[in-house]
């Protein structure tokens, strides 16, 4: 806890003052342009990677940046989304996997869960990732940069898997019928920082481009 605290002294000290003007902003205002769903892994940090100020992402994580596709009920995932979408009018989402993610490496190294029945559970919204890895073995005849290994393979087919679910979310669905939000499948590399996106045209990922 001690680094925590020490933390919180040096943005106290050294960060808050020179960015207090926009802190005051951001009191009574809150407009980020962006959801950004993401791994909880503590590698991958939003922020640092597009390179955003606080209040310009919303974000979600969940364990394998996983999308539960839309139901009925209490949901924090499906409220962050649908408040994202409808109350603070997003225009982008991006949903991004990232390199050695250990969701995807459990699957696709078939780990025994039964000690992890939470973690087990959870990870069954990505049954229709593996469904797509499994049906082009491992990434088929896809020419996506760097997705020869099966983890690699999936990690990538679980982006799509996952803005697939996004879609079934109602307030998401309005949105793009009404063309005010656009969908990006994006993979980190944690050892390079390289970002690929995913093409909805030839639906394979290349490297990232402004």
């Amino acid at each position: 806890m001690q680094h925590l605290a020490e933390g919180v002294r040096r943005f106290q000290q050294d960060v808050f003052p020179a960015q207090a003007a926009r802190f005051a902003r951001l009191a009574t205002a809150h407009t980020p342009t962006a959801l950004f769903i993401s791994c909880s892994d503590a590698r991958v940090v939003p922020e640092m990677i597009t390179q955003r100020e606080a209040g310009e992402l919303f974000v979600i994580r969940t364990a394998g940046n996983l999308v539960p596709a839309y139901t009925p009920g209490a949901d924090g995932v499906a409220a962050g989304i649908e408040y994202a979408v409808s109350v603070l009018g997003v225009a982008e989402i991006v949903v991004c996997g990232h390199s050695a993610c250990g969701a995807m490496t459990a699957l696709a190294d078939r780990h025994d869960l039964t000690h992890l029945p939470a973690i087990a559970d959870w990870l069954r919204h990505a049954d229709a990732s593996r469904a797509r890895t499994a049906g082009t073995g491992r990434g088929g005849s896809r020419t996506d940069a760097s997705a020869g290994a099966p983890v690699d393979a999936l990690v990538r087919d679980n982006v799509r898997a996952q803005l697939a679910n996004l879609t079934t979310h109602p307030s998401v669905a309005r949105a793009l019928a009404e063309h005010t939000l656009t969908l990006h499948g994006w993979c980190f590399d944690i050892a390079t920082g390289a970002v690929e996106a995913l093409d909805p045209t030839s639906d394979r990922f290349a490297a990232l481009t402004a």
